[in-house]
């Protein structure tokens, strides 16, 4: 279910405080977050934002295309590492 467009996009306020900060100073750096939940606003567009996925930050950066979507679907909590390889030599189960 999504947020009400009454009460607007969801951004965490300390997350929010330092894009502006660095706005209004012109640097650019890294900021790491956990406010996975925090939806992206075109303010943050152009900076580089750490998102913890629960085992590390992974630097994103912030694009127009990525305007009004969250920060975790940018990154990802679980990794595909593939099936079980048979070796061509093992015998297969047979019916």
């Amino acid at each position: 279910m999504t947020r009400s467009v009454k009460k607007g996009p969801w951004i965490d306020p300390k997350l929010l405080k330092k894009i502006q900060a660095m706005n209004a100073s012109g640097e650019k750096r890294v900021i790491k977050t956990w406010a996975r939940a925090s939806t992206v606003s075109p303010e943050m567009v152009g900076h580089t934002i750490a998102v913890h996925n629960g085992r590390q930050h992974v630097p994103i950066y912030i694009q127009e295309s990525m305007v009004n979507h969250k920060l975790g679907e940018f990154a990802p909590t679980r990794f595909f590492r593939g099936h079980i390889f048979r070796e061509k030599g093992s015998k297969a189960r047979k019916r």
